[in-house]
């Protein structure tokens, strides 16, 4: 799991996606990604350290067709060559929220998911909570207690 977000690991998102990352702004980035065999077209973009109340946080914008997606205060992500896709986190107050981004421009959203879900047993769920569970439990390990922004890794 990775906490910053830097040139480094922004090129690593980049690679996972099978795209290249371009700097719009001092702390914007975006990968565009095309699936011809699928018809389908996503733009991801990465807003580093926007103040809010005077606190820095990361938003990860998704355009797809018809739908727009926003994952506010983005603490993390999980880049995985495997599965070609890239998760992207959010936790408060005992929730998750996962935006989930995949190679073959490809896109879920889980959000607000109790803790709880991530940490049960799979098998005792519904199905339909059963899959963003599944999905999320790679943030049952997240540790942002002691998370923080340094304003040497935003570049």
């Amino acid at each position: 799991m990775i906490h910053e977000f830097s040139k480094e690991t922004i090129l690593l998102i980049g690679k996972v996606l099978g795209c290249n990352p371009k700097k719009l702004g001092d702390d914007v980035y975006r990968i565009e990604m095309v699936n011809d065999e699928d018809g389908r077209k996503l733009a991801l973009e990465i807003l580093l350290g926007i103040k809010i109340d005077g606190k820095k946080m990361n938003m990860i914008s998704v355009y797809s067709g018809s739908t727009f997606i926003q994952l506010h205060n983005c603490t993390a992500f999980i880049p995985s060559d495997l599965l070609k896709q890239v998760t992207f986190f959010g936790k408060s107050g005992g929730y998750t929220s996962g935006l989930i981004v995949e190679q073959g421009a490809g896109c879920s959203l889980y959000a607000n998911v109790n803790d709880s879900v991530l940490t049960g047993d799979f098998t005792k769920l519904p199905e339909d909570v059963m899959m963003c569970g599944v999905a999320l439990s790679l943030t049952d390990t997240l540790d942002s207690d002691d998370f923080s922004f340094d304003d040497e890794t935003i570049s």
